[in-house]
C-alpha cells in the first residue's frame, strides 16, 4: 500500500482550506499528524477517516429543555 505523507499544503488543498488553517488544527491537535523533527506531514488514510468521523448524517434538531422551564 502506498500511502506516502502528504505536506500542509497538499492537506489544505485537499480540504479546501487555508495553509494557516492546517497549522491551527495541528497546533491544536484537531486533526493528526506525524512530527518529524520540525516537518509536519499527514498520512492520506488518516486524514481520510478524520474527514469521515466528522461527516453529519443529516440535519441536527435541537429540542429544548423542559426541565429548565419549572
Amino acid at each position: 500500500m502506498n500511502d506516502s505523507l502528504l505536506s500542509p499544503q497538499q492537506v489544505a488543498d485537499m480540504l479546501c482550506v487555508k495553509l494557516s488553517t492546517i497549522y491551527h488544527w495541528t497546533h491544536t491537535r484537531q486533526i493528526p499528524c506525524v512530527k518529524l523533527g520540525r516537518l509536519i506531514r499527514f498520512r492520506p488514510s488518516t486524514v481520510v477517516k478524520w474527514i469521515e468521523r466528522r461527516e453529519r448524517k443529516g440535519r441536527f434538531k435541537r429540542t429544548p429543555r423542559l426541565d429548565i422551564l419549572e
